[in-house]
């Protein structure tokens, strides 16, 4: 999709995947959307992996609940029972998801052992049987994120296999991490980094499905890299440098959405500022529900990375034991102490 194909899309209303942030366990919590949010009004954002067996039988408003200022935020679902997701997904269009997202790629044992995540790339039917089933549940968009395949093996034909299947069943739409997932021998964590990145798979694919959007995932570390790596696809879908560096979304809209805030002439070092103060009242108002300091400050600690300062400022954010006691002036007076090394920096 071409910027001017966006801006139309944009303008007759349709959902746009140009930039995504990717989905990530414990780290793509509410909290951590609407950060993000703050920083950029148009990157299509994920909640971490819920499983259905969590909202079906447990705290559903814990798991769904959302601020409609996160919007456009789409639900990645666990899960591999077509009654079970197709009930889940229910539950995502009735809290106002603007989008279901069936998790394919997870290698984690755990997620194994629930027979759902990357090793469901074994099973395109039953896969294409869970779609049908969310499909026919929901108004919204049913996507699929997945990987180009399982170990060591370099070909091709199980991906081929697993994605026709599913566009024979309607799916138009690939989120791709383009690596393999090894589900044995390697960590979550050395899965997102030690399997090849093989993008010209992920290319050669939606070239053979050239109806439906193929976002493209893995290893994309800044916008230039991203752009570049793009080419003709749906969009792009960035993960941990998005959330280590979360500056990195403060430039998303006009980069990628050409698209400019009343703010974005300013510096990025106002913006970022800007951001955190408006994330202050958002934190000021969670408090009065109950919700630590702590958990909402843990998702700005890469937000000032490589600046004067930012070491101390993570130091104090992190200090769990003053965030409980003093609260939100422990917040302030840190905050107040990086500004004043940015102003004698600037000096």
């Amino acid at each position: 999709m071409n910027l001017q194909d966006l801006k139309e899309a944009a303008a007759r209303g349709r959902p746009c995947w140009r930039f995504c942030v990717a989905p990530m366990m414990d780290w793509t919590d509410r909290h951590c959307r609407q950060l993000h949010r703050l920083l950029s009004q148009h990157a299509r954002l994920y909640t971490e992996m819920v499983t259905t067996g969590a909202l079906l039988h447990g705290d559903v408003a814990k798991h769904l609940a959302f601020d409609p200022v996160e919007h456009p935020v789409a639900l990645q679902l666990g899960g591999s029972e077509p009654e079970d997701l197709a009930r889940a997904a229910k539950l995502g269009l009735a809290w106002g998801y603007d989008e279901i997202n069936l998790n394919c790629g997870c290698p984690s044992d755990r997620v194994q052992r629930g027979a759902f995540g990357a090793c469901l790339m074994r099973e395109p039917r039953l896969v294409a049987d869970c779609f049908k089933a969310m499909t026919d549940a929901v108004s919204i968009p049913v996507t699929i994120k997945h990987r180009l395949g399982l170990g060591r093996e370099q070909d091709l034909g199980m991906l081929t296999d697993f994605v026709g299947t599913l566009h024979r069943a309607g799916c138009k739409h690939f989120i791709v991490h383009a690596r393999n997932a090894w589900l044995e021998g390697l960590s979550p964590k050395d899965n997102r980094e030690v399997p090849p990145l093989r993008y010209q798979a992920v290319y050669d694919l939606a070239g053979q499905f050239p109806d439906s959007i193929f976002v493209l995932n893995g290893g994309l570390s800044d916008h230039h890299q991203a752009l570049d790596a793009m080419k003709s696809l749906g969009g792009v879908m960035i993960g941990r440098a998005a959330y280590q560096r979360p500056a990195l979304l403060a430039d998303v809209d006009q980069i990628w959405f050409d698209t400019t805030a009343p703010n974005e002439a300013s510096p990025l070092f106002d913006r970022l500022v800007c951001a955190l103060e408006n994330y202050r009242s958002y934190m000021m108002r969670q408090m009065a529900l109950g919700v630590p300091l702590g958990s909402m400050t843990r998702h700005t600690l890469g937000l000032f990375q490589g600046l004067p300062g930012a070491r101390i400022l993570r130091r104090d954010l992190s200090d769990q034991h003053a965030l409980r006691t003093q609260g939100i002036g422990w917040f302030d007076a840190s905050l107040a102490r990086f500004l004043t090394v940015q102003r004698t920096a600037a000096t």
